[in-house]
């Protein structure tokens, strides 16, 4: 493969494509679209779907099943690490097999709560393959939940807080109001305390299965945990995004 092009395609909706994205799928001969099962075959059928929308000449698509890891572990950073390095040996092993142009659709950014420039990193450090890479940048799913909920993610000179839900575990950071919590798998928004917290939820954003939830954190987050539940259960994975605010 003489080069590859990490691509951002946003939350789901292949109107949120941009046209720099556009043009970049148009020079790929090869699509790289990792699965994660079959009960993630929704996001794989995303992917296709946007291929089909936006693309308009031949291309391959070759499906990558994304190595297993520990989801609750007690060395985390270690358990990633080793993640990372497996994904790596399969992606070289990929890379070396083609001669063009290759891609991979990243959801969201590919910069934000996003592993895949890491692994390529970790591919070229191998020195087994070279190519040259280029990144092409998408509309998050934060800015898809701002849009969808109608609002601003800051109010007037204040800050904004990106993290995670095992990090708000932690509980918010002094001085920190607004906060977009991601990768959230255990509801951690009940734990944030006070009765004078606000709330913008969304799960699979941009895609027709989208779901909005906001009002006070104290008289929806029963309503959150309960229907986040139910999709989950429904659709056998989900990715939500949410807004919370002092």
């Amino acid at each position: 493969m003489r080069e590859l092009l990490v691509i951002g395609v946003g939350a789901g909706d292949p109107d949120q494509v941009t046209i720099q994205a556009v043009k970049a799928m148009n020079r790929a001969d090869t699509f790289f679209v990792i699965g994660k099962g079959s009960e993630k075959q929704d996001l794989v059928d995303l992917r296709t779907g946007i291929l089909e929308e936006h693309v308009t000449g031949e291309y391959r698509v070759v499906e990558i099943t994304d190595p297993p890891r520990d989801r609750t572990p007690s060395d985390y950073e270690g358990v990633v690490d080793d993640w990372h390095d497996r994904r790596a040996s399969i992606f070289e092993e990929e890379f070396a097999a083609e001669a063009g142009v290759g891609a991979i659709l990243v959801w969201g950014d590919p910069s934000l709560y996003d592993s895949t420039l890491r692994i390529v990193e970790r591919v070229l450090a191998r020195g087994n393959v070279t190519f040259d890479y280029t990144v092409i940048p998408g509309v998050t799913s934060v800015q898809s939940l701002a849009a969808q909920h109608r609002i601003v993610l800051n109010r007037i000179g204040e800050s904004i807080h990106i993290t995670t839900g095992r990090k708000l575990a932690e509980g918010l950071p002094d001085g920190i109001d607004n906060a977009v919590v991601m990768l959230d798998a255990h509801c951690t928004f009940t734990e944030v305390a006070g009765d004078d917290v606000e709330i913008w939820w969304g799960a699979y954003l941009g895609t027709p299965d989208e779901v909005l939830i906001a009002g006070n954190l104290r008289e929806v987050e029963d309503d959150i945990v309960r229907v986040r539940a139910e999709l989950r259960e429904k659709h056998g994975w989900i990715m939500d995004t949410y807004l919370v605010r002092r």
